[in-house]
């Protein structure tokens, strides 16, 4: 299903749902971050997805990062929350989803990166190549938060 990203813009479809999702940030020993290329939109992003019915949030994050990039991740404290309504998400069966995510810090446990039905590129990344990748304001916003090591959670 096809994606697109309206961030900041007037002209934007109005939300129709609201979904409950994760992000989650991890570094590995040289502080490269965990990314992958989303199929639906081809851009770079931290791994994620929708809490699934019956899952705490934080089984969430662990079986996202599992399915699209093969990397074992242990959830061990929080960027933040991002719930900006000016970010809002058109899918290509009419719903319009508001921007609702909890981004948690991941520890990587194991795993080799490999991509999946959700994933064409999945690669570890220093901060020095982030610049030269696409990648959506919301997410680099994220990504950014992730690697200052605040001290409190992004709330916003």
């Amino acid at each position: 299903m096809a994606r697109i990203e309206h961030f900041n813009n007037p002209n934007a479809p109005l939300p129709n749902s609201i979904v409950v999702a994760v992000t989650v940030f991890v570094q590995d020993e040289q502080g490269r971050v965990l990314l992958i290329r989303r199929t639906d939109n081809g851009l770079w992003a931290l791994p994620g997805g929708a809490q699934d019915f019956g899952e705490y949030i934080t089984e969430t994050a662990v079986r996202e990062t599992r399915e699209e990039t093969g990397v074992e991740v242990e959830v061990i404290g929080l960027v933040g929350i991002y719930t900006n309504p000016n970010h809002v998400v058109e899918y290509s069966d009419g719903e319009v989803r508001q921007q609702f995510s909890i981004c948690f810090r991941g520890q990587y446990i194991a795993g080799k990166p490999t991509t999946s039905d959700e994933s064409s590129a999945v690669s570890w990344v220093s901060q020095d190549q982030l610049g030269k990748l696409a990648i959506h304001p919301s997410m680099r916003l994220r990504i950014d938060h992730g690697l200052d090591q605040r001290s409190t959670p992004y709330i916003g």
